[in-house]
Parts: C-alpha cells; sequence; structure tokens
C-alpha cells in the first residue's frame, strides 16, 4: 500500500508539472482541442520514457523529466514566426523536429567524446546556488499568476472563484508537511491536490476534459510530418544544446546533494552515459513530435518534503505515464487537472529550491569577488526576465531565445565571471611564482 500511494504520488507531481507546456505550445500554434490532446498524449509518453532510461540506466536518480524550458522558449518564437505569416505552419512544425534530432545528436557526440566530465567542472557551488535561485524568480510569476486564475477559464483577470480554492490548497499542501502524522506528511501532495480539486469541483470552476474519441491509440510519430532542415533551426540546436546540459547538470547535482544529506549511498554518477541517453530521449522528442524533456530541479524539493527517496515508486510512475499515453481517454481525464490546483500543489517543492540554493553558497567563501559575480548574475538574469517578449522579436532567432530568457543568461553569466576571475587568479600566479624565481 505504501508503495501504491508513493508511486501515485509522483503520477501527481509529475503530471502537475508537465500540463502548462503543452498545454500553452498547443494554443499558441492554434492547434484544435484533438490536435492539443495528441500533442500531450505524446508528451507523457516521452516523460515516461526519459525519465525511466535515465533512472535506470543513466544518472539513476528518480529525477522527474520534463518538456525543458528553453524547447518551449524555441516552440513560441516560432509560433510568433508562424503567426506573422513569416514561415507556414507545416514547415515550421517540421523544422522544430528537426531541431529536435540535432540537439539529440550532438548530445550523443559529446557523450561519445567523454567531454562530458569537463563540463561537469564548470557547475561549482557558486554557479548551481545561483541558478537555483533564478530559477525560482523565473517560475515564480507563473505560479502566481496561475493560482489567481489569470489565464484560466478563458480570462486574463485575478477570479477570485478561481483563486480562493486555490490559495487554500496552498495554505493545506504548505501545513501538511509539518504534520504529526507520516501518512499526512508524506502523502502531502497527493492529499493537497484531491482536496484542491474537490473544491474546485465543488464551486463549478473546471475545465470540461478534452473528447478523446476513442480509448486506446498509440501516440503517432511524426505528427507533424517527417523533419525538414533548415539554417535557423541547426544553429539554434547547438546553442540550445550546449545550454541544456547546464540543466541536466545542476539537476544532477541538486539531487545529489540531497541524497547525500538524507544518507541515501549513490554509484558514482555515469556522466556520459546520462548525456547519451539524454541525446536519446531528446531524439525521441524529435521522431514523437514533442518537445525535448530534460532533469527538472525541481524534483529535489519534491524529494525532500514528501521523503520519497527509493527509485521504485518513480520507476513505476514513469511506467504508468507511459502506459496511459496509449489511452486517450485516460490522458485527457487527467490533463483535466485544473491548472490553479495544479501549481498549489506542487508550489512548495519549488520553493524549497531557494532553500537548497542557499545551502550550496555556503560551500564557497563569500567574499567579495564571489559576492559580486551573483549580484550581477541575479540582477542581469531577473532583470531579463521582465523583458517583453515582443521587445527581442528584432534580434536573430539565437539571441532572440537568450535574451528572453533569464535563467540561462544568468547562468552562462555566472560561469563566465568564475571561470574568469580564476583565469586571472592564476595568471597572477604564475607571474608570481615567475618573479619570485628570477630573484
Amino acid at each position: 500500500m505504501k508503495l501504491f500511494f508513493s508511486s501515485f504520488q509522483w503520477v501527481v507531481f509529475i503530471l502537475a508539472g508537465s500540463l502548462v507546456a503543452p498545454l500553452a505550445v498547443g494554443h499558441a500554434f492554434g492547434f484544435a482541442p484533438e490536435e492539443i490532446s495528441s500533442f500531450m498524449q505524446r508528451t507523457f509518453l516521452l516523460i515516461g520514457v526519459s525519465g525511466l532510461l535515465q533512472t535506470l540506466f543513466g544518472h539513476r536518480f528518480p529525477i522527474m523529466e520534463n518538456p525543458a524550458g528553453l524547447w518551449w522558449g524555441v516552440f513560441s518564437v516560432y509560433a510568433g514566426l508562424i503567426a506573422s505569416g513569416t514561415l507556414g505552419l507545416e514547415a515550421g512544425l517540421k523544422q522544430l523536429e528537426m531541431g529536435m534530432f540535432l540537439a539529440g545528436i550532438i548530445f550523443v557526440v559529446i557523450a561519445l567524446l567523454r567531454c562530458t566530465e569537463a563540463i561537469t567542472k564548470l557547475f561549482t557551488p557558486l554557479v548551481v546556488g545561483t541558478y537555483l535561485l533564478l530559477l525560482v524568480a523565473q517560475l515564480s510569476g507563473s505560479f502566481m499568476k496561475g493560482m489567481m486564475g489569470i489565464g484560466y477559464l478563458s480570462s486574463d483577470q485575478i477570479n477570485l472563484r478561481v483563486a480562493i480554492p486555490a490559495l487554500i490548497t496552498l495554505v493545506i499542501s504548505m501545513l501538511l508537511p509539518r504534520s504529526s502524522r507520516p501518512f499526512l506528511r508524506n502523502y502531502s501532495v497527493l492529499i493537497s491536490l484531491c482536496i484542491g480539486w474537490l473544491l474546485f469541483l465543488a464551486l463549478g470552476v473546471t475545465e470540461p476534459p478534452a473528447s478523446s474519441g476513442t480509448w486506446f491509440a498509440a501516440p503517432q510519430p511524426f505528427a507533424w510530418g517527417m523533419p525538414e532542415f533548415d539554417v535557423g533551426i541547426g544553429v539554434t540546436a547547438v546553442f540550445i544544446s550546449l545550454l541544456l546540459i547546464t540543466n541536466m547538470m545542476t539537476s544532477i547535482r541538486v539531487m545529489e546533494g540531497v541524497m547525500k544529506d538524507a544518507g541515501k549511498q549513490q554509484q558514482p554518477i555515469a556522466y556520459n552515459r546520462t548525456m547519451l541517453i539524454m541525446g536519446a530521449n531528446t531524439t525521441l522528442g524529435g521522431i514523437f513530435s514533442a518537445m525535448g524533456c530534460v532533469p527538472i530541479s525541481g524534483t529535489a524539493g519534491f524529494v525532500m518534503a514528501t521523503r520519497i527517496y527509493q527509485r521504485l515508486p518513480f520507476i513505476i510512475a514513469s511506467i504508468f505515464m507511459m502506459a496511459i499515453s496509449f489511452f486517450p481517454a485516460l490522458t485527457a481525464f487527467f490533463s483535466s487537472i485544473p491548472m490553479p490546483v495544479g501549481y498549489a500543489t506542487i508550489f512548495i517543492p519549488f520553493a524549497s529550491m531557494i532553500g537548497i540554493g542557499l545551502k550550496e553558497f555556503q560551500a564557497v567563501p563569500m567574499d567579495d569577488r564571489n559576492r559580486f559575480i551573483v549580484g550581477v548574475s541575479l540582477m542581469i538574469g531577473i532583470g531579463c526576465m521582465f523583458i517583453p517578449a515582443s521587445a527581442v522579436g528584432e534580434l536573430p532567432g539565437m539571441l532572440k531565445t537568450l535574451a528572453n530568457n533569464g535563467i540561462i543568461l544568468g547562468m552562462v553569466l555566472c560561469i563566465a565571471m568564475e571561470q574568469g576571475s580564476r583565469l586571472l587568479d592564476k595568471r597572477k600566479e604564475n607571474r608570481t611564482e615567475k618573479a619570485s624565481k628570477t630573484v
């Protein structure tokens, strides 16, 4: 029974975190409800396969895989190009499939060349801590808007009938992990979601599930047609691939720290194998016309809150996600979870990332130089989050993706500043040694 509840709680967490991206992208491209449901069906399959492969053969941590925010940004850019008439819908979707293929090949090449270990040295506690603070800053707006009902039920205003039950759900999700009863504490996410869903049903503020049409249907490969190459998507794929490595590395580092704090033994991480599997997962995104998945750092907060450190419940949940992708009716049912409830349910696990980030900073001396690096990285990264997407519309595709993603820009800046300062220190040491030898 404990295994069942733990596994189902993982399913709830994965579903709550994976509904936003396919829904938002589907609406951006003007997909019909049936097309959005099919897109979500393929997304669920990819999430399940990616999580299962990484947990069994890759990093071997129970880390949720989700559509990458960077790919979400690229899809949004292409949706804008299509809406403006610059690019046709069919051609744009085929190019996005090709982008996923190219990114997967890049990951595989990096793994085969065994360059992953060298890349991991860039992810110091200073970089990981900065990344986590930027992550929370970037997600906070979406979480608050979602819980206030903005964008829900086709409303762009705060809806009190939505906000009040969502906030009640948030309070419950805050109190349950602090309960003296192990059952309430360990299954706080599942209980909070059930209560929140019942509140929304009682108040009549739920959206009707999409019509499934049939009970069984396998996710369709190449749903948008065969991939089509374009120079723009080729350059974007290279750039996105290098940035997505930061997502993967930081998520693994964060979960590794959580496991060590809990006293859970873990074998050394096979980074090259993890990168190879990430390449396979991204390629599957191209095959099944979905966004490529990456490990999500917020999973560490969920594991801390629920104390589910074992891999088996997550493995079962990943298999379940794969299974429901073959049953459109089940996909439609689970995708009918009210988005405000989903945001309220997973609010605390993601908010706890701030504490983990601050703990990372404790591993390095916070002298003037490190404080300066963190301050500049956060200022620029968070500042870019407030730049409207329309303001970067004239930039080249690659710069547009970077300028519109404060978390990656701040992350890259932090790495560059830290490594640059270390290089200068090393040169000073070398000059000092030469001077001392000359004397």
